[in-house]
């Protein structure tokens, strides 16, 4: 929004000026044009463009503007000269900045006292859209940019307002076709051409949204969101040493955004470059420490490395940041089941089933580590809840089942022959690593171990009880 505020000030500054200097030189080319013959000598004016209060001022606030100067710019309006009070443009410039700097009660006043005197009614509803846009005031916003559309419907401003209230809701066909608008008023507005691009990415337009942003760097060779959805543009195309090289331009053109960061960390991993994929997603987090996502990736990158300590260590950032990221407490409980630290463990899944409370695979990891602590009677208590409202013949229950009467020969057969016979790859390979628990649990080691290799056979495993099953073997 404050990128969005600034080039508005800068464009109006722009006009302010321009405005002046036309003026000057109309009044100075009337002065000097040759006397009809016979009339008196018209004297040539001594006074230039520069000289003019106007441009004068409009240059000292813009000079304020481009060192992102607020507070200077300000202050000249409170020095402003008698004659330039009643300047429309200036203003106009004035109640920006003043949105700019969150004073947007002070800037209201102002657009009041515009309208009240009749001002261009397009001027002052983009302003009252910016400082609602500004102060969260939805209803505000989607007034003034509705008015603005009815007499102006390629106007930038409105378009690019609605455009981010469609992409809010998730309406990215909507936004991109107003962001469109947006350029049909304004071919060169590079907000708008972002949009686009942008928008066609989320629907899958791939084609057009690399048109839009190659358009965009013949504006702004060095922008930097420009590079890094080419990088993602790439990627979508698995050419990630392209979307490396794209994102690290992105990053030199500006090294402050952690999601650049993490997208780079993205593309060395699927190289095969992992201390880059590590160093990029340490720096993301580096940048924003309170984000959970970089913590999220390097976690899973240090678990596969097998450095689980530190692996452990980001998971518990995850949760910290975003409680509700309940794939993190799986993790957690793996990682402290690895540690044998039962407790930890068992809280980790516990909380991971207040997101997904009938996970049977969550259900049976808890009664595991009561029985890693010989704490049959918890254990009991607790698969006796958990086999609440199952269906009986399901293989859910009845693995519950065996946990929970531990043990019967015939039992056992009828599970195993039901593993067997289900056809789901992932869920088979799920329970073969549950019934090499049960065994493992029971102290019989040759049969716990044949169903782990069973439950490691599985091609390309989707389910988290493949470690398990796999540390199994090693101890």
């Amino acid at each position: 929004m404050q990128s969005k505020i600034m080039r508005y000030i800068q464009r109006t500054v722009f006009v302010v000026m321009s405005a002046a200097f036309l003026s000057c030189v109309t009044t100075r080319t009337e002065r000097t044009q040759e006397p009809a013959e016979g009339s008196a000598t018209v004297p040539v004016a001594a006074n230039t463009v520069s000289d003019t209060a106007a441009v004068a001022f409009a240059r000292n606030v813009k000079a304020a503007l481009d060192v992102q100067d607020m507070q200077r710019a300000l202050s000249l309006f409170d020095t402003m000269p008698r004659e330039l009070a009643d300047d429309v443009g200036l203003q106009v410039v004035h109640a920006s900045i003043l949105v700019s700097a969150g004073r947007y009660a002070e800037a209201q006043e102002i657009v009041a006292a515009l309208e009240r005197a009749g001002v261009a009614e397009t001027d002052t509803l983009e302003l009252s859209a910016m400082i609602a846009a500004a102060s969260g005031d939805r209803r505000a916003e989607r007034a003034a940019v509705q008015k603005i559309l009815a007499t102006d419907p390629t106007n930038a401003i409105a378009n690019i307002q609605q455009a981010k209230e469609h992409a809010l809701n998730k309406r990215y066909q909507l936004a991109a076709h107003s962001y469109e608008r947006a350029l049909k008023g304004q071919p060169d507005n590079t907000e708008a051409l972002f949009g686009c691009a942008q928008m066609n990415y989320y629907v899958g337009k791939l084609k057009e949204s690399e048109a839009y942003l190659h358009r965009l760097l013949e504006l702004e060779p060095n922008n930097a969101y420009a590079f890094a959805y080419l990088g993602k543009l790439a990627a979508d195309d698995e050419n990630y040493l392209r979307a490396s090289r794209f994102v690290t331009q992105a990053i030199a053109a500006d090294g402050m955004r952690p999601d650049f960061y993490l997208d780079l960390g993205v593309y060395e991993r699927y190289q095969g470059h992992f201390d880059a994929a590590e160093d990029a997603w340490t720096k993301a987090i580096a940048l924003q420490p309170d984000y959970f996502l970089g913590y999220v990736y390097r976690g899973g990158l240090y678990s596969e490395r097998e450095n689980y300590s530190r692996a452990l260590a980001d998971y518990l950032k995850v949760v910290e940041y975003n409680p509700k990221y309940y794939f993190a407490y799986e993790e957690i409980g793996v990682l402290q089941w690895h540690a044998q630290n039962w407790p930890a463990a068992r809280s980790a899944f516990l909380e991971a089933l207040n997101y997904a409370s009938n996970n049977y695979a969550y259900m049976l990891m808890v009664a595991a580590t009561y029985l890693k602590e010989k704490n049959t009677v918890e254990a009991k208590s607790y698969l006796a809840r958990a086999m609440r409202g199952r269906a009986t013949n399901s293989l859910e229950y009845q693995m519950l089942r065996l946990y929970h009467d531990q043990g019967g020969t015939n039992a056992e057969n009828n599970v195993m022959l039901n593993i067997e016979r289900e056809a789901n790859t992932t869920k088979k390979g799920k329970l073969r690593y549950y019934m090499g628990l049960y065994y493992d649990l029971k102290g019989s080691e040759k049969a716990a171990n044949e169903f782990y290799l069973q439950a490691t056979s599985i091609q390309a495993p989707l389910f988290f009880e493949y470690r398990l099953a796999e540390w199994g073997l090693e101890r």
